[in-house]
């Protein structure tokens, strides 16, 4: 977007601010009234084309009614070692009659008879949206069995899709958070809720254009909740840098119009450019191979234009009808503001930094590469009910099931074989070599579906299915069988999610880093500070990989997040926090970057300049990530161990990228580098496309300048920007 564009837009929001406000609001209400008429609902997607367990998924559910599909397991117990048959026929009753069931198994007994297992078949898949999510009607079903003294418990693919559901208490925590730490940063009750309202009205936006999303695409019930949790922060971080921007302007004498038009031209063009590299990270989401991550992406980019959109419309109107009292009070009742008798604390800071800054490198390198270290051992599973914390009954059936059964009736491992293309003497001979294989502890007889068309045969493990030998006893299984067979089953689909999931890792990291190398090139007139700042990145992301490895697989400080025992981390978690905080990451690098950059353009000294940006921007970027940091925190209160570990490991990462990178690394690498920072070759320079960015945004003859105001920053003619 042309600055020109930019200046003239604040311009008018500011000229005109109850047009503008009303305008934008007037649009939000088309958007909620077309939503609520044409938009649709959200439903899951897990269906993995192309892996073999969803291969054998598939033909289950062509060929035998209730396989392959949702199903529940209902888990009676009872203390005092006897449960009544008739209790179990009742239960039995109650639950066949239930809306989509079409088959439920006989009582199947422990060894001692306290404990019976009902497994309950469907005719959907889980992520039908007449059952996902919707565990009333089988709790309805156990309602008298609990009533009569028995523990009943339930697991399986529909009451986990149920066992958690999102509070919704995070974005009040978060917003509440953000406001708190607003008014400390800048003194002034105005100055700190712009922000807020701004991030408000972009969510309710952001809700309805996820809405309509969801009517022309499957969209995860999860993804409304992420895109709130990225929307919310970058939201409060954009309106925020403008507002502080559109301050420092009226500080220096613009009357509120033309310090808002000038803060949207520069803040808000920085902040344009910092939504474009989440959104081209959150593309990378496509590039992992799951219809769920696609959602999660287009919903979190669907929020990131929102608030952006909010931002440059509402803030500069917002901060034109507060006038003067968006300066905290103290500020506007000095009748002469006393020059600084030294620089600001950053300023001081950055100059420390630069004075040392071989020993800054390499401090700040050992602590992020020991915080990284633990992610060399990460172990991934998708997360089960074994996961879960004990208040949630698919927790209590997974431990009940496995102190009663042995850890192996939690995983779910059948054996497929069309009768067309499986040799059903090869199949036989097959099972038996698989019965003697380590972990297996029995192989059951083969049935045959109701059409013959399948052979079927279940096969028992004698591990939990997180547990990290289950891979290698399902690899062992898998190269035994004969060709045409295929190892299917939940537990099978969970391990081929995992490995796909790790290997598509590479190609997500591959094509977020070489597309924001670029975009940042263009942005910047470098190729070495795009470089620099992946690798800045990069460092941030393995940090918070290692942090959440200790957290949750280690168990370190586990409790405090309201978990009782470590576990593997979820394979849904990595390449969501990579897309995310790559992105996140990127905002930061071009706060900072367009301020020293400006002031390289204008004096030519790259050590003054990285003081100075760093003075410029730093209370702002510590602003931003402070908030940030209480947002993704505030979601790691919900129940659901998959968000807790997103919201720290975003908390972590954000925190570090704040603190160690760019407070740090950053002005310690640019003083290194010197004036190497902005070398480009000439023959790419020629290539590139010039965009402006805020310095030469803010400055440009074309930006109304008042050359009587000796505050004025120019920018040497001549030198690209």
């Amino acid at each position: 977007m042309h600055p020109t564009v930019l200046y003239r837009m604040g311009r008018a929001c500011a000229a005109h601010p109850k047009r503008a406000i009303a305008a934008f609001f007037v649009g939000l209400g088309i958007l909620l009234a077309v939503s609520s008429a044409v938009g649709g609902q959200t439903q899951e997607n897990w269906d993995v084309t192309n892996t073999p367990s969803q291969v054998g998924i598939d033909l289950l559910r062509e060929h035998v009614p209730g396989a392959g599909n949702a199903f529940a397991r209902v888990v009676v117990h009872s203390d005092d070692g006897t449960i009544p048959t008739g209790q179990l026929d009742e239960l039995h009753t109650r639950l066949a009659g239930l809306d989509h069931v079409v088959t439920v198994s006989p009582p199947q007994f422990s060894s001692d008879h306290d404990t019976a297992v009902l497994t309950v078949g469907y005719d959907v898949p889980v992520t039908d949206r007449d059952i996902m999510g919707d565990a009333t009607p089988l709790n309805d079903a156990v309602a008298p069995a609990r009533a009569a003294g028995l523990q009943v418990e339930m697991n399986g693919s529909v009451p986990e899709t149920a066992a958690a559901p999102i509070k919704g208490h995070a974005e009040i925590i978060g917003i509440t958070l953000a406001l708190l730490i607003m008014v400390v940063a800048f003194g002034s009750v105005l100055a700190a809720g712009l922000p807020v309202v701004t991030a408000i009205a972009g969510l309710v936006a952001a809700s309805a254009g996820v809405t309509l999303l969801a009517a022309v695409m499957k969209v995860s019930p999860t993804a409304p909740m992420v895109a709130s949790m990225v929307g919310l922060g970058v939201g409060i971080d954009y309106a925020l840098l403008v507002v502080s921007r559109h301050v420092d302007f009226l500080r220096d004498g613009h009357d509120p119009v033309e310090a808002a038009a000038r803060s949207v031209a520069t803040a808000g063009r920085s902040a344009v450019f910092a939504a474009t590299t989440v959104l081209v990270s959150l593309m990378g989401l496509r590039l992992a191979g799951l219809p769920t991550y696609s959602s999660f992406g287009f919903a979190t980019a669907i929020a990131v234009v929102a608030m952006l959109a909010a931002t440059l419309v509402l803030v500069p109107a917002a901060c034109r009808m507060a006038g003067q009292r968006i300066i905290p009070r103290k500020v506007r009742k000095a009748v002469v503001v006393e020059p600084a008798s030294r620089p600001p604390r950053t300023a001081r800071w950055a100059a420390r930094v630069g004075a040392h800054p071989v020993a800054a490198v390499v401090l700040g390198l050992i602590v992020m590469l020991a915080l990284a270290a633990p992610a060399v051992s990460m172990r991934t599973w998708t997360s089960d009910s074994g996961a879960q914390s004990t208040e949630l009954t698919t927790r209590r059936a997974h431990d009940v099931l496995a102190a009663e059964y042995g850890p192996g009736i939690n995983a779910e491992v059948v054996v497929v074989a069309p009768a067309e293309s499986v040799d059903q003497a090869a199949l036989a001979d097959a099972l038996t070599t698989i019965a003697r294989v380590p972990g297996v502890t029995s192989v059951a007889p083969i049935t045959e579906s109701p059409d013959r068309a399948l052979g079927i045969a279940p096969i028992t493990i004698g591990v939990d299915p997180a547990s990290a030998d289950t891979a290698e006893i399902l690899d062992a299984v898998r190269d035994r069988l004969p060709a045409g067979a295929i190892l299917t089953g939940e537990t099978a689909y969970y391990n081929d999610i995992a490995q796909m999931l790790e290997r598509r890792l590479w190609l997500v990291v591959g094509f977020v880093v070489a597309a924001s190398v670029v975009l940042l090139t263009v942005l910047f007139r470098s190729v070495v500070v795009p470089i620099k700042a992946a690798f800045m990145n990069l460092l941030s992301v393995a940090a918070a990989y290692g942090v959440i490895t200790a957290v949750f697989q280690w168990g370190w400080g586990l409790s405090l997040l309201g978990v009782d025992h470590p576990a593997a981390v979820s394979s849904w978690v990595p390449i969501l926090i990579f897309a995310i905080l790559f992105g996140l990451s990127m905002d930061y690098e071009v706060f900072l970057l367009s301020r020293i950059r400006e002031d390289w353009l204008a004096t030519g000294d790259a050590r003054a300049s990285v003081i100075s940006g760093l003075a410029k921007t730093g209370r702002v970027i510590t602003t931003a990530a402070a908030i940030m940091v209480a947002v993704f925190l505030s979601f790691a209160s919900e129940t659901d161990v998959i968000m807790k570990t997103l919201g720290l490991g975003m908390a972590v990462a954000v925190l570090l990228d704040a603190t160690l990178v760019r407070m740090v690394l950053v002005p310690a690498t640019m003083t290194l580098l010197g004036r190497y920072n902005w070398w480009l070759p000439t023959w790419l320079d020629r290539l590139l496309p010039h965009v402006g960015i805020e310095g030469a945004a803010s400055d440009s003859a074309e930006i109304a300048p008042r050359t009587a105001d000796p505050d004025d920053e120019q920018t040497p003619a001549g030198v690209p920007v």
